[in-house]
């Protein structure tokens, strides 16, 4: 057994082990600090987790029964980039007639630099206007596996997967690419894999998965007739509706708070209305810090029609150092920095090694249950505070006259313009539509509560109270 295998001894069969893929912070937070242990314990032997993240990220739930192998981190060769990169820029081709999303993802792909990955991004885009159906989609899949055949890396997860012996490999999330070598070895050793599709957006608007999977949970009805659209291969037998287990901790006992913790957590007055602004990154939300500002200065003037708490939770993906002129300029804003841990420097995508506590699971669902706005730019927060009733505003200033980050152009995406056509958010295309829009909502909270609740059915597919139970049951029945 390798090092990086940490095991407790195990008394029961191996006949029955899952496999769990855990890629990144997110994967951590949706299936170990849910509830989807417990249930996935009920329903295999044993669960051996090949985790991205340090073996020491999971000291808590080691068991007899649940063993870890870190997989090793390693740089990504030039030609199997080469030929992820033509899978993925022929699989945007290939859809991006009549979706904005991925017209858009097209674009921004797009390298026009000088360095020699640059120059082969532009070869890519030169060869698949042409060569982009699904065929060649598939071609350049399976040179992509052939790139593997002498990996070093494929030899240590054979090697792994022999000894650990999983009766299904469970992906939890389908598109890093780090996770191809470990579907190649699974291939090799014909060993069933089940990828869960990670997030609401990354069918309508991201680029093709890292590899092929023999079956597919998706969150809802709607899902799977996006995955069967963007996906010819996949049959609909391939596909099992299971919800999401990223919002299961807003139904469990563990996570939840009083309404006086949550003053006193946050140091807000308690007789107040609560406005909570949730940021996104950097890379996607660039105009955070100005929608900020315009609330604060509202705030500050008068301009609301009641007196208000101010609280901002930044994002867990990012340092909250762009924001340090906004909180030195307003004092009364109250802060939440997301408790994610850095669990390693050396890695790729350094964000995806941030780890969330239990105690920011709290934090995060006592400002959801008990803060009474929730503004943010198109995030799945709109989906958060959904869940709790809460009434949504997206503001989005930027366009592409205006000089600033073009965030309008997400109103357009396939899985936000159902969002906005559903009437379930109130859209700020300035300042004033944004102050009206919060002095309306605080004023009228359950206005747009028919059109929420109709969107979380249209998203969401399963009660949150079983989603667990439910994706642990679909994986039983590969076995």
């Amino acid at each position: 057994m390798s090092a990086n295998t940490t095991h407790k001894g195990n008394s029961k069969t191996c006949q029955q082990t899952l496999g769990l893929v855990i890629t990144d912070g997110v994967g951590f937070r949706n299936f170990i600090l849910s509830d989807f242990l417990k249930q996935a314990k009920q329903k295999f032997a044993r669960v051996v987790i090949f985790s991205a993240l340090p073996k020491k990220t999971y000291k808590d739930v080691i068991s007899s029964d649940i063993i870890v192998f870190e997989l090793p981190t390693t740089q990504e060769k030039g030609t199997t980039w080469f030929f992820r990169k033509a899978k993925e820029i022929a699989h945007l081709r290939n859809n991006a007639a009549g979706n904005f999303g991925i017209e858009d993802n097209l674009k921004t792909n797009y390298n026009g630099g000088s360095s020699r990955r640059a120059k082969l991004t532009r070869l890519i885009y030169q060869v698949t206007v042409k060569l982009h159906s699904e065929k060649w989609i598939g071609k350049y899949y399976r040179l992509q596996q052939k790139s593997f055949a002498k990996s070093e890396t494929v030899k240590i997860f054979e090697q792994a997967l022999l000894e650990l012996n999983p009766s299904v490999l469970f992906f939890t999330h389908q598109r890093p690419p780090y996770i191809a070598p470990l579907i190649f070895a699974s291939e090799k050793k014909e060993i069933k894999t089940c990828s869960f599709i990670f997030s609401w957006d990354n069918l309508a608007s991201k680029g093709r998965m890292a590899g092929d999977f023999d079956h597919y949970l998706v969150w809802s009805d709607l899902m799977r007739s996006e995955l069967l659209q963007f996906y010819k291969k996949v049959s609909k037998e391939q596909i099992s509706i299971v919800g999401t287990p990223q919002f299961e901790p807003y139904v469990m006992n563990q996570y939840s708070s009083s309404k006086e913790e949550f003053a006193t957590r946050f140091d807000l007055d308690k007789n107040l209305s609560t406005i909570c602004f949730s940021c996104g990154d950097v890379s996607t939300s660039a105009n955070d810090p100005i929608y900020i500002e315009t609330i604060a200065e509202a705030i500050q003037t008068n301009q609301l029609d009641k007196s208000v708490n101010f609280l901002v939770r930044t994002s867990p993906a990012e340092e909250p150092h762009r924001f340090r002129y906004v909180a030195e300029k307003f004092s009364f804003i109250k802060w939440n920095y997301p408790q994610w841990k850095q669990t390693r420097q050396d890695h790729a995508e350094l964000w995806s090694q941030r780890v969330p506590t239990k105690t920011d699971l709290q934090d995060l669902r006592m400002i959801l249950e008990y803060a009474d706005l929730g503004i943010n730019m198109c995030s799945t927060m709109s989906l958060d505070f959904m869940l709790f009733d809460k009434p949504i505003i997206n503001p989005v200033f930027g366009n592409t006259k205006n000089g600033l980050y073009d965030d309008q152009r997400f109103l357009k995406y396939a899985h936000y313009q159902r969002v906005v056509e559903s009437g379930a958010v109130a859209i700020a295309k300035t300042a004033e539509e944004l102050i009206e829009a919060i002095n309306f909502s605080l004023e009228n909270p359950e206005a747009r509560l028919t059109a929420q609740r109709g969107l979380i059915k249209l998203q969401i597919g399963k009660p949150l109270e079983s989603t667990s139970e439910g994706i642990a049951e679909a994986l039983k029945t590969l076995v």
